[in-house]
């Protein structure tokens, strides 16, 4: 088994994810939650992490090959040179992984005591504030006898 790459249809991922399991077919369709603002306000939605693209794990042989394009919601096979252009396992892996990190950073909520591990803060205490932009986050650390907010990126935070 192999994974491959589909492109679908525009907004029509879902879908094609749900068609492709009715057959039976090994999907990966990785979604990412994200902060938008929307009207003033900000909105919490699911988003898929590579937009436009679903991973399906199949052999060369497989019957299903025959049925990939006409399946509603799926525009067609990536491939080069007339091939269907495999992935690697470890990239999937690396990918879900990443993932299963992202899901962790995200559960952070206002009042939450963090650990920096990177930086100039690097082994202090802090309590997360918010986020700032998709990359920095606010904290309060405790310096030289008072509450002070600092703008660090997020990769740095450890729950």
């Amino acid at each position: 088994m192999t994974w491959y790459v589909l492109q679908h249809k525009p907004a029509q991922g879902d879908r094609a994810l749900h068609n492709l399991q009715n057959q039976d077919v090994p999907c990966f369709y990785p979604k990412i939650q994200v902060e938008k603002v929307r009207g003033g306000k900000r909105v919490k939605k699911l988003e898929p992490l590579f937009p436009g693209y679903i991973f399906i794990n199949l052999e060369q042989t497989n019957a299903v090959w025959a049925k990939l394009r006409s399946t509603y919601g799926v525009l067609r096979v990536v491939h080069f040179a007339g091939k269907p252009a495999p992935i690697e396992d470890a990239v999937i892996e690396q990918i879900k992984a990443g993932m299963d990190k992202v899901s962790e950073l995200g559960d952070i909520r206002k009042g939450q005591a963090v650990e920096l591990e990177n930086g100039p803060f690097k082994g202090i205490s802090a309590i997360f504030q918010a986020y700032d932009g998709e990359e920095r986050a606010i904290v309060l650390i405790s310096f030289m006898q008072k509450q002070q907010q600092v703008s660090v990126p997020v990769s740095t935070l450890k729950t």
